[in-house]
């Protein structure tokens, strides 16, 4: 077996980058066993019965909760979430305080998706006057969103937003609110909805895992080649100056 010399300079690119690849396709394994857990728990939740308000409030894992409102929603006070897309389009979701009677909270309420095709002009939509009865599910948002611009504080509304801060905006209003978006379900005061559960699914980070650790495999060999071709190729210059002219 022909002895295996690879050289310092391959040896510390290998040692600098194999770990960070397998790490990161570890990483991506990870991601998927979460997404996986995460949309098993919104299928059981979604055929639960719906929760009461006072019931939302007790509730210390709240995620997911399908929740039953009854109250009005407030129209001064309106929250664009900007850069939104479906199908290609670009749009907005509208949210708005939606004060709930039995329990007197209040709750930031998404009524789903409008298209903004000219920013020329301002976003078209109604507020229904009247008390409605509504089924919405609670929106936990996985970590914090990178915002481009901060959120406003005063000025003219509906505010444009990048991310949404409920709590942000029952302190500006001076009401008691609940602390994360609801999402509506199909019903009464709702625009486009099709509310993705995750946005890159498991099968996504499965794929990405394949590729980082595919990266790695191709790495070790190619240090493994490379080790075994170079000694090759001095073994055979040190023959050849050994009997060439004298």
């Amino acid at each position: 077996m022909r002895p295996f010399r690879p050289g310092w300079v391959p040896t510390l690119v290998v040692l600098a980058l194999l770990p960070g690849l397998i790490a990161l396709g570890c990483w991506q394994l990870g991601r998927a066993d979460e997404k996986r857990a995460l949309l098993a728990a919104y299928a059981e939740r979604s055929i639960e019965a719906p929760l009461s308000t006072a019931q939302l409030q007790q509730s210390d894992d709240t995620a997911m909760r399908r929740v039953h409102l009854y109250g009005r929603f407030d129209p001064e006070h309106s929250l664009l979430l900007d850069n939104r897309m479906r199908d290609g389009q670009a749009g907005v979701e509208l949210l708005q305080p939606f004060h709930d009677q039995p329990s007197g909270l209040w709750l930031l309420v998404n009524r789903g998706w409008l298209p903004w095709p000219d920013r020329r002009s301002p976003v078209a939509f109604d507020t229904p006057t009247q008390a409605l009865a509504l089924d919405a599910s609670v929106y936990v948002a996985p970590g914090s969103t990178f915002q481009l611009h901060p959120d406003p504080v005063g000025g003219q509304w509906p505010h444009l937003l990048t991310a949404v801060n409920p709590t942000q905006l029952w302190q500006q209003l001076a009401r008691e609110g609940f602390a994360h978006e609801l999402r509506l379900q199909p019903g009464p005061a709702t625009y486009r909805l099709d509310w993705p559960v995750v946005a890159m699914g498991p099968e996504k980070h499965l794929g990405y895992a394949v590729q980082w650790f595919a990266l790695a495999t191709a790495l070790v060999l190619l240090y493994l080649y490379f080790g075994w071709h170079h000694n090759k190729e001095n073994n055979h210059g040190r023959r050849h100056h050994s009997t060439g002219p004298a």
